[in-house]
């Protein structure tokens, strides 16, 4: 069966409960063919990405895109970083953030939208102390029992 396009959604489940999420921005990303179609079959790990700068220009680091199975000799490195493609106004102000606040960027979700490129959903981070996390799950917990009794 074929995928359609758009059913390709990609989530950093552990982002969340890590970070306390700021302000988020989705950016192309620049890939090589054999990537691409990795990323159709859903073959990507977000886990233990994040973005970093390099020259002015944002790079996602650490993200996994497997080979693809049929490629070639030219198929891609797994774990290579990758270029991400902003508006000139969105990196300056990530930039600024990062430097000054020390703030991080993570990788939030991939997708594919409806034109078929790949996309990115990053997002500007402040990590979560031991005992915020520890609150997060309470409330996880709390919501899941209402959730349980409205049933």
């Amino acid at each position: 069966m074929a995928h359609r396009t758009s059913d390709i959604k990609i989530k950093n489940r552990k982002v969340t409960f890590e970070y306390e999420l700021i302000e988020r921005f989705v950016a192309g990303i620049k890939l090589v063919g054999t990537e691409i179609k990795s990323i159709r079959a859903g073959k990507v790990n977000l886990s233990e990405s994040y973005c970093q700068f390099v020259n002015g220009e944002l790079y996602a680091k650490n993200m996994h895109i497997s080979e693809y199975d049929f490629g070639t000799h030219n198929n891609h490195e797994a774990r290579r970083d990758r270029k991400l493609l902003l508006n000139r106004k969105e990196l300056f102000k990530l930039e600024k953030k990062v430097k000054e606040s020390g703030l991080t960027i993570v990788c939030v979700k991939m997708f594919i939208n409806e034109r078929g490129l790949a996309k990115l959903e990053i997002a500007l981070a402040r990590g979560k102390k031991t005992y915020d996390k520890r609150e997060s799950l309470k409330l996880k917990d709390a919501r899941r029992d209402m959730d349980r009794m409205m049933k």
